[in-house]
């Protein structure tokens, strides 16, 4: 664990102090479920934009495709009667042909990642719309699918959400600090130009990224899907990539590429979600949310600028001492 997640995690610890001091209800078994499931849940697609932002890009369709993704979940199984198994199937390879479609647009036709993923923010969210008429999509009343409660369910009080997550940041942590591919991506993210000029097939490198975002994107949608138990394709998931960048940054992934720790996402998102339930807890106004979401972001994003000054100055210093002797 590096420094950056152990003051992270020491951050989480006192906010989670302060957060019980004044409200004792935050220790209590109900909340810490819930508390953990909602972790797994937005823990799940942080991941997935900590593997675009590694690459100096973005991902702000995550919202939409959710909400997008979900409706069809939903409604193959609720009302096409598509057995759940393989409507999951269904749903994933969509992901990761929107992914792909992503990952062309960028690295073909070298459209900036921010244009094609605020476009996909926009269109993934119409064609939800369009697909239910703007109606909710539910499942019909009464209903039951075996094994499909998987989503929902508690392993000894410890949500499946939670438990795929841990599997996934262990997957992720091994991709991204133990292989080689990981290394190619923080290359890429450091300098794509020298990266390509080494050898590194950088387009393939930054299309992987994008894939793989939009599989594990994916996945999150079906089990928020199951979590809401109805998707309202207008509101589903609104702003959720907000979260998911505000995990990445105060996680320690620059804006800029090249940096970023798996550790230090899931710590991130275990902070949001922290703080979601302080202004629950302290009776804050939820209209807020996005104020608190919006000034974690832009603290986040200012104290990465102002390490990245320092550090550059320091190397500066240490290169005039070398130099003077």
């Amino acid at each position: 664990m590096s420094k950056k997640d152990t003051g992270l995690l020491v951050l989480i610890l006192v906010v989670a102090a302060g957060v019980y001091l004044r409200n004792p209800l935050f220790l209590s078994p109900n909340n810490i479920s819930n508390t953990a499931n909602l972790i797994g849940l937005f823990g799940l697609f942080s991941i997935a934009q900590g593997f675009v932002i590694i690459t100096g890009g973005i991902d702000l369709s995550s919202g939409s495709m959710i909400a997008l993704l979900g409706v069809l979940f939903v409604d193959l199984v609720g009302n096409k009667g598509v057995p759940w198994p393989i409507a999951l199937v269904i749903v994933l390879i969509l992901g990761i042909l929107l992914g792909l479609a992503h990952a062309l647009l960028i690295t073909r036709l070298k459209m900036p990642p921010f244009v094609v993923t605020l476009c996909g923010l926009l269109i993934y969210r119409g064609v939800a719309r369009g697909y239910t008429g703007d109606a909710t999509a539910g499942f019909p009343f009464g209903s039951t699918y075996p094994g499909l409660d998987f989503f929902t369910a508690r392993v000894y009080g410890v949500p499946t959400s939670l438990l795929l997550l841990v599997v996934v940041a262990v997957i992720a942590w091994v991709v991204l600090h133990r292989s080689v591919f990981g290394r190619y991506l923080f290359a890429v993210g450091k300098n794509e130009e020298a990266a390509r000029f080494s050898g590194i097939r950088t387009n393939l490198v930054i299309g992987a990224a994008y894939v793989i975002c939009a599989a594990l994107t994916a996945l999150s949608a079906v089990f928020f899907a199951m979590y809401t138990r109805s998707v309202s394709p207008s509101s589903q998931a609104n702003f959720y990539e907000l979260y998911a960048i505000a995990a990445a940054v105060l996680g320690g992934f620059s804006l800029r590429g090249g940096e970023g720790s798996i550790i230090g996402v899931v710590l991130g998102a275990i902070l949001l979600q922290i703080l979601q339930n302080l202004v629950n807890l302290l009776g804050i106004p939820s209209s807020l949310n996005f104020a608190v979401m919006g000034t974690v972001i832009l603290i986040g994003v200012l104290v990465d600028q102002q390490l990245g000054v320092y550090r550059a100055h320091r190397r500066l210093v240490e290169a005039a001492r070398e130099t003077a002797d």
